[in-house]
């Protein structure tokens, strides 16, 4: 069923968010710790995250 009051991004909405996922990807550092691993914002390194499984930052996109 279609939402009429959900519209479609823009071309270029779309563009932007892409070139910030791409961005933020560019951004992201890790280390291993404790037998995982530990990815956080390198211009922001509080900004981390914890996971319980293994995501491809490519497909997170």
């Amino acid at each position: 069923m279609v939402d009429g009051d959900v519209t479609s991004e823009s071309n270029a909405e779309s563009a932007r968010s892409i070139e910030t996922a791409e961005n933020a990807i560019a951004a992201t550092e890790s280390y291993e710790a404790d037998g995982g691993w530990v990815l956080f914002d390198g211009e922001n390194p509080l900004a981390w995250i914890e996971s319980a499984v293994t995501v491809r930052l490519d497909d997170a996109a």
